[in-house]
């Protein structure tokens, strides 16, 4: 948060001062931004400035995950193939329909990098101009993924929270408290504390 003003500063003005300087340098830059947080919700919890979501926010673009974009999966697979079959010296001229279906059936949970990955373990195992992929550890995967239940929001928040709580000893204030390591105000950690029902004598909280 307290580098949010800073950097509006310097998208808005297109000024800034170096640390410790006195000389105001001026800027010109186009910036591209990325996140996969809700920056709307953050920004009614106070954990995100308004005026400087609203100034990033000028030409949005909602890119969905890969499993809701199959039809971009084959030109990533060739793509990423041709990538390291290159850097590791292989011929791979060739890939199966099957292996295709297989890689354009599957969900994608960790979305293109996993399918980078993947690829690139792929052409570690192939030894021809087929690729061979270890089709066998996708199943594994999804298995594992379903096996283990759906999480939900609330959940994998209560989790981040305790785990920084644990991290600093249930210190929420000061420069090394959980609320400086979470990158939010210590008033809004004790809310989110209250709402999720975390203290420290509440190890296994039941859900809000």
């Amino acid at each position: 948060m307290a580098l949010q003003p800073k950097l509006l500063r310097v998208l808005q003005e297109q000024e800034f001062e170096r640390l410790g300087g006195t000389r105001t340098h001026q800027v010109d830059v186009r910036l591209v931004a990325a996140t996969h947080r809700n920056l709307v919700e953050m920004v009614k919890r106070n954990e995100f400035r308004s005026d400087l979501y609203y100034r990033l926010n000028v030409f949005p673009i909602s890119l969905p995950p890969l499993r809701e974009r199959r039809e971009d999966i084959p030109a990533l697979v060739e793509h990423f193939v041709e990538i390291y079959a290159h850097r590791m010296n292989r011929q791979i001229e060739h890939i199966s329909q099957e292996t295709m279906s297989a890689l354009v059936s599957y969900q994608w949970p960790g979305n293109i990098r996993e399918l980078q990955n993947f690829i690139e373990r792929s052409v570690i195992f192939t030894s021809g101009n087929v690729l061979q992929p270890p089709l066998a550890s996708l199943t594994s995967n999804a298995v594992e993924v379903q096996s283990a239940g759906a999480v939900t929001l609330e959940d994998a928040e209560r989790d981040h929270i305790r785990k920084a709580l644990e991290e600093t000893r249930w210190v929420v204030a000061g420069p090394k408290g959980a609320a400086a390591r979470l990158g939010i105000k210590r008033s809004t950690l004790y809310f989110r504390m209250q709402k999720l029902g975390i203290s420290r004598a509440n190890k296994d909280p039941a859900p809000a």
